[in-house]
């Protein structure tokens, strides 16, 4: 097994497995928990479950990092907008208020989220040494979307609303950046070992605005963390050939690829930094030869790269734990 932090500060030629979503809806053992608890931001906020179900894929699958269980609009929740997750429809946002964004207060901030950080020192505590665990945080763009409701449907958001609010949207991701980043050191100061960024939406960017909503606040998340010395993975999904300028610019420690993303394009193109992911979810729904096969050109891609084994976005909640645990397998004996 190998630590993640090691890899992605020190890029030793080693590899390491975890995933996205591992902690969640397809483990039977969370849907026992999730049945008995239908407020999800108040599950989030259960320290003592929050750390229960980070552990159960740890348990059940001995993967090399554990993920916390949280969301990432537990930060528009500690900024004072009301957060609700409707079954079948995800998540619903209060309307977005500016004044009462502007004036939030970082003291309160970190209070609302202390049963994050709880769960965090919790987990850390049980989790043994040599297993990383990750933080993370959705990235400024990511969750502007979510606090001012800019969804029309999965693949499209209103930029018509954009184009007349740009100058207060800059002004949103700058003072997002700011609580996130409190956000990332208070979770690494509870004992988390890595953060993650998700830029969950950074595909449906239009090209130009592409540096100011996607680079620029990126950029500025991981230059705070490398100054405090934090190790970074970043996932700006869905950007495409992008993610060469991405990564030459932002320069993360470690960057999360999409399904979209040629492994071996991302091989070739991707410099100075460890390559997590790529392989498709729905892949896990498939056969177990479809599995196997998909999963070793990954591994057959990055042989000889510092490499995280991973998906490129997180696990389906009807995939079956039994695949799940065959993959892990075959990826120890590869």
């Amino acid at each position: 097994m190998s630590d993640l932090k090691e890899i992605l500060v020190n890029k030793k030629n080693c590899k390491s497995i975890w995933f996205m979503r591992q902690a969640g809806r397809y483990l039977p053992e969370f849907r026992k928990i999730r049945l008995q608890n239908k407020d999800f931001i108040k599950l989030c906020l259960d320290s003592e479950l929050s750390s229960e179900i980070t552990l159960q894929p740890i348990k059940r699958f001995n993967l090399d990092s554990a993920i916390i269980f949280s969301d990432i609009l537990m930060v528009p929740y500690a900024l004072g907008q009301k957060v609700e997750f409707i079954k079948h429809m995800g998540p619903k946002l209060k309307e977005f208020n500016f004044n009462h964004f502007k004036n939030n207060n970082k003291k309160s901030f970190t209070q609302k989220l202390q049963p994050v950080y709880q769960a965090i020192s919790k987990t850390r505590n049980k989790l043994c040494k040599e297993k990383s665990l990750i933080a993370f945080v959705g990235a400024p763009w990511t969750l502007l979307i979510y606090m001012l409701d800019l969804k029309l449907d999965k693949e499209k958001i209103d930029y018509q609303k954009i184009k007349l609010k740009r100058e207060e949207i800059i002004l949103i991701l700058n003072k997002l950046n700011e609580y996130l980043f409190i956000h990332i050191e208070n979770q690494i100061n509870a004992g988390a070992d890595v953060v993650q960024i998700f830029d969950s939406w950074a595909g449906l960017i239009r090209p130009e605005d592409f540096v100011n909503y996607c680079i620029e606040p990126n950029f500025k998340l991981v230059n705070l963390c490398k100054k405090k010395n934090i190790p970074v993975i970043c996932f700006p999904r869905g950007i495409g050939r992008n993610y060469k300028k991405f990564n030459d610019v932002v320069r993360p420690n470690g960057l999360n690829i999409d399904y979209e993303v040629d492994p071996k394009w991302a091989k070739k193109n991707l410099k100075n930094v460890v390559i997590q992911g790529g392989l498709d979810p729905k892949i896990l729904l498939n056969s177990e030869k479809d599995i196997m096969s998909s999963a070793k050109k990954y591994l057959d891609t990055f042989q000889d790269l510092p490499y995280v084994f991973n998906l490129g976005h997180g696990l389906l909640p009807s995939t079956d734990p039994d695949k799940v645990k065959k993959l892990i397998k075959f990826y120890r004996n590869y």
